[in-house]
């Protein structure tokens, strides 16, 4: 059997997939197999024609196939399990047809939301299972027995350990999205319950930017005869990514980062910091300094968390400022520059951070700041790139003259982060994050009416 791809919707055999042969133009959702009414939902959705991964995999999937996807982040993944899982659901309308299981609460209700797009004329019931909701609002949600499940593997536990009557024996289809941050979040022991309870007789999709030792094993265990699909050979950046990087001694990188979100205004930024402390900081830091900064980080509750995603989207905030929990599967359209303001401790996860911008054919701007302690992870960094980036320029006289004005301004989000660590000791429940309110533009304000008193 070929393992070429061509447009018809033939599936090719069990062989690792590369590029594919088939002339651009030709290729289609419908010739792929999608059926007419997912076509339609694909034309509403701005899907003009299939991305790489979606062309190599939904054959084999409509096929009936096990399926692996490897693919670089931003390359359309979540249609390649949808379209298939739709299309089946379709020919054999099911409750509790399909399980998608995710590492983080955002990417969960991403993935619901284009389920919910690509079969809304078809009346697909969708239910999001996360932590930080409250557990008896989902359980009547699971009640109902929607038709397509997704969830953390954490709190799908809980309800199937404690929600009466809620059980997965009917589930038709499994699929892991970004596995190996799955396995890596320490979820094994969760998502071996999980298997153990859903049915032997499924079809199951594995979906991973990268393929770890962990994510070869949870294949042996779970996946029959599987179609490996990958649409790039080694970890890559996409090629309209600008990717660059900065030098500058630690004691001044939040000068260094302002002066870039200066230099850049007018932009869309995602700022990646390593720890939710240092996040919450950083954006007090900077709307201290009058820029529309909001904070995106695990120690906020879920609704905090999707204002902050939702206030980005819709653009009226202009810089997110985020732990990893951005850096992975969010498709948000309009990122136009990303700041690794700490450099992350693990060479892959810098590829998905780079990877929220310059997606879908877009370019996009990319800069690393590297102090004199973080020169080891970048050049670990690099080597697993497979290339040396530019230095990005700067102005160094330009740089020191912001000294005093950001100086001022972390000491106002010290002392901000004092009073709301003060308030959430005070009244349990208060979350440390109430910061984003409309009336919070800056510290200062609130200092200059006490003063008045």
């Amino acid at each position: 059997m070929s393992s070429s791809s061509e447009s018809e919707s033939e599936a090719p055999g069990p062989s690792i997939l590369e590029e594919d042969d088939a002339p651009e133009e030709t290729v289609t959702f419908k010739s792929l197999g999608v059926t007419d009414v997912l076509c339609e939902a694909c034309e509403i959705l701005g899907w003009k024609a299939p991305s790489k991964i979606q062309k190599e995999s939904i054959p084999v999937a409509l096929q009936g196939s096990d399926v692996i996807g490897l693919a670089e982040t931003g390359s359309g993944k979540t249609g390649s399990f949808a379209l298939p899982v739709l299309q089946t659901l379709l020919d054999n309308p099911q409750r509790m047809y399909c399980l998608v299981l995710t590492p983080t609460r955002e990417l969960a209700f991403q993935i619901s939301e284009q389920f919910e797009a690509l079969g809304a004329s078809i009346g697909v019931k969708c239910a999001v299972i996360v932590g930080g909701m409250d557990m008896m609002t989902q359980s009547m949600v699971l009640a109902k027995k929607p038709h397509i499940i997704i969830a953390t593997p954490g709190r799908l536990v809980d309800h199937l350990e404690n929600t009466k009557g809620f059980n997965l024996r009917a589930l038709k289809y499994l699929v892991m999205d970004e596995a190996d941050r799955i396995l890596n979040m320490d979820f094994e022991q969760e998502v071996n319950k999980i298997l153990k309870v859903i049915p032997k007789e499924r079809k199951t999709y594995l979906y991973s930017a990268t393929m770890t030792s962990k994510v070869a094993k949870l294949q042996r265990a779970c996946l029959k005869n599987p179609v490996k699909v990958e649409v790039s050979t080694k970890y890559q950046t996409v090629d309209k990514l600008q990717q660059s990087y900065c030098f500058i001694p630690a004691k001044f990188k939040d000068v260094y980062l302002v002066y870039i979100l200066n230099e850049l205004a007018g932009n869309s930024f995602i700022v990646f910091c390593s720890t939710c402390a240092n996040t919450q900081r950083v954006a007090l830091m900077l709307r201290n300094l009058g820029m529309t900064a909001i904070p995106l980080h695990g120690q906020m509750n879920q609704t905090k968390r999707l204002g902050a995603l939702n206030k980005f989207k819709s653009k009226s905030r202009s810089i997110l400022i985020a732990t990893d929990v951005a850096s992975r599967g969010l498709d948000i359209p309009h990122v136009n520059v990303v700041v690794n303001f700490d450099i992350p401790t693990h060479s892959k996860d810098y590829i998905h951070r780079v990877g929220r911008t310059a997606r879908a054919g877009k370019s996009g701007k990319a800069i690393t700041l590297v102090t004199q302690y973080d020169v080891e992870l970048y050049q670990r960094i690099e080597q697993l790139i497979g290339k040396k980036l530019p230095l990005y320029k700067t102005e160094q006289e330009e740089v020191m003259m912001m000294t005093e004005r950001v100086t001022e301004a972390q000491r106002y989000a010290k002392m901000e982060m004092n009073e709301a660590a003060k308030k959430k000791g005070k009244r349990k429940g208060v979350d440390a994050d109430d910061d984003d309110t409309e009336e919070a533009v800056g510290f200062r304000k609130k200092l200059k009416s006490k003063k008045k008193k």
